[in-house]
């Protein structure tokens, strides 16, 4: 099995050859933008390490890694309108860089190109793969429509806020983890524990 730096370097390297440009160039320079200041890449690195973990060959779940992080980078450039912040991993904000219409469009493209990795899936495992993305996707906005209801609202309960998070950030690590050992070969039993 390897380990998180062997499949970090691997994914970086991918990645790396992956190509996200086009045109308009208004639309996909900040797509490579975002992706060049990536972050720390744990949940694609979770879905090359279930994957690997069922049945050794990490590369197997390579699209949906990509996937992964794609659609993680839509939800934060879409964040980062919302929450009206002028820095992200230390730079500049998408929106703030280019601006609100070319940040939702571009954050836009960034989902439908998740998709279109999401469903690069052997055609026995597809329908589950999609199902897991797409029932994420929901929950995530719902988690974002939390925090947004949230901020104007000064008895949130401890459980609230907790559900909050966990639909924001906890639902993709969850959905990383199952993906990976979905294509790994995992049973629906096995990979719905790593949820």
């Amino acid at each position: 099995m390897k380990n998180y730096e062997q499949l970090i370097r691997y994914f970086e390297q991918q990645l790396e050859k992956q190509s996200f440009s086009g045109e308009p160039g208004e639309l996909y320079e900040p797509i490579t933008y975002t992706l060049v200041y990536g972050g720390k890449r744990i949940r694609p690195v979770l879905t090359l390490m279930a994957c690997d973990l069922f049945c050794g060959k990490a590369e197997l779940a390579l699209p949906q890694a990509i996937a992964i992080e794609l659609f993680h980078n839509f939800t934060l450039i879409h964040d980062d309108i919302m929450d009206n912040a002028p820095i992200r991993r230390g730079k500049e904000t998408v929106y703030r860089k280019w601006n609100g219409n070319i940040a939702i469009l571009s954050g836009d493209t960034l989902f439908a190109l998740a998709y279109q990795y999401a469903q690069q899936a052997d055609k026995e495992i597809l329908q589950n793969i999609l199902s897991v993305f797409n029932r994420t996707a929901i929950e995530v906005c719902e988690g974002q429509q939390f925090d947004l209801n949230y901020e104007t609202n000064n008895q949130v309960s401890v459980g609230e806020y907790i559900n909050m998070i966990r639909l924001k950030t906890g639902v993709l690590f969850g959905a990383s983890l199952k993906i990976g050992a979905l294509i790994g070969g995992a049973s629906i039993s096995d990979a719905d524990n790593l949820y």
